[in-house]
């Protein structure tokens, strides 16, 4: 009975530890199922330099800025730009007069996918270009590119974000001042902003990727070089009502006879809170950063403030164009759009706060926004007046920066984009 009472509980004991072994072994297949596959582990990204011509791998490292050679992901990256865009075979022609779109990404899928799906639904997105730029590489993301059919699109990536740099500039290297006072106390690297803070990786990443994303679409893609029209420039929380494309490009039709100061056309109001007047009229006031388009001779007058743009001490893009860039122009900086928004800011969170436990900040998962009969029809009239708003509150020359921007190292990587493309050296063809 012993013997017998001993064998049930060697039994009982094997196969709780098989049990316990299944167990563990089950939660971490979930876990790595469910933990995103970002630039860092996708092996998919190191696949492209496989079977790569030698002499070209050298070649296009050369072309790399110094800051990234070496860097594998860079590289990859750095090709994949030169990459042709998806759909030529469904849309192999572009309209004349497009105005091109170009997307900005980092991480936040959930919020990405109410964007694309709401650019699925806009009249005439299947007559231009969609340039999708991404801040790292994010499989998930990647994917939801690979899904979209509606329109020619080209991937491009930074071969310089901070999120694809273990151990190095412009990530975070071992040696980087921290705390304030590190720089006096030890030996680290780093220059502190104006209120004595250290940088901060995953935030200098928003100036440097859209700084980096204005240079490349303007002088350093062949799909672009050429294009002397205007550019639409719109976020991964951005949701585009149906007459969005054609209410820009008549509001850029519009703009050289009703408001030839005017910099750019907007398809939203400044204040992100406003869906618009609706009146019948105009309107004229300070650029906003939602649904903003310029043409290329407007690009030419901001290029030409790279060191206003890199040496400003806040991490921000927009806020340093309105407090330093813009005011350098001599004149106030306008730009045209309708009395009713056809673009919405929907996003509750920050550009880099990306994933919490619970996932993309976003209301539940859930993004209401009403679209009217209005919103699906070009809702601009070529006989309205235009109504000019002067001396509107916000950021203005005099402003000293909500700082994060103080580090030498991001400064001249930041001058360092403005330069790429204008050099007989920069250039490489895979």
């Amino acid at each position: 009975m012993a013997n017998l009472w001993k064998k049930q509980k060697l039994r009982d004991t094997g196969l709780c530890r098989l049990g316990i072994l299944f167990a563990v072994t089950v939660s971490i297949v979930l876990m790595l199922v469910s933990v995103p596959r970002t630039a860092l582990n996708g092996s998919s990204i190191d696949d492209d330099l496989d079977g790569l011509d030698k002499d070209l791998e050298v070649k296009l490292n050369a072309s790399l800025l110094s800051v990234a050679r070496g860097n594998r992901m860079s590289l990859s990256l750095h090709r994949r730009n030169h990459f042709s865009p998806r759909n030529l075979d469904l849309y192999p022609d572009l309209a004349k007069d497009r105005v091109v779109i170009v997307l900005y990404v980092h991480n936040r899928a959930q919020y990405f996918r109410v964007t694309v799906e709401s650019l699925s639904k806009v009249k005439g997105i299947s007559e231009t270009l969609l340039i999708v730029s991404h801040d790292g590489y994010f499989e998930e993301m990647n994917k939801i590119v690979e899904s979209i059919k509606f329109c020619q699109v080209k991937q491009i990536f930074s071969p310089y974000s901070p999120h694809i740099f273990r151990t190095s500039f412009p990530g975070v290297t071992p040696n980087d001042c921290k705390n304030k006072g590190d720089e006096v106390k030890t030996h680290c690297e780093g220059n502190p902003d104006q209120y004595g803070n250290h940088r901060s990786p995953k935030i200098v990443s928003l100036k440097h990727h859209w700084w980096w994303m204005m240079n490349t679409v303007w002088d350093g893609l062949e799909e672009t070089k050429g294009h002397e029209g205007h550019v639409l420039f719109i976020e991964e929380d951005h949701f585009l009502f149906p007459n969005a494309y054609r209410n820009i490009q008549t509001l850029t039709r519009l703009k050289p006879a009703k408001c030839p100061d005017c910099f750019a056309a907007n398809l939203a109001p400044s204040d992100v809170k406003s869906r618009g007047e609706g009146l019948e009229s105009l309107v004229a006031e300070r650029m906003g950063n939602v649904g903003y388009s310029f043409n290329r001779s407007v690009w030419e007058n901001i290029h030409q403030k790279a060191r206003e743009f890199c040496y400003f001490d806040d991490y921000n893009w927009d806020i340093t164009m309105w407090a330093t860039v813009f005011p350098s122009f001599g004149s106030p900086v306008y730009t045209l759009r309708g009395p009713r928004t056809s673009a919405v800011h929907f996003g509750k969170c920050g550009l880099h706060q990306g994933r919490g436990d619970e996932g993309d900040c976003i209301d539940n998962g859930v993004v209401n926004i009403e679209v009217k009969e209005t919103d699906k029809v070009v809702n601009i009239k070529e006989g309205w007046g235009v109504r000019v708003y002067k001396h509107q509150a916000g950021y203005k020359a005099g402003f000293k920066g909500w700082g994060g921007w103080g580090d030498e190292r991001d400064r001249h990587l930041c001058l360092d984009f403005a330069t790429m493309y204008r050099s007989s050296s920069s250039s490489a063809s895979p």
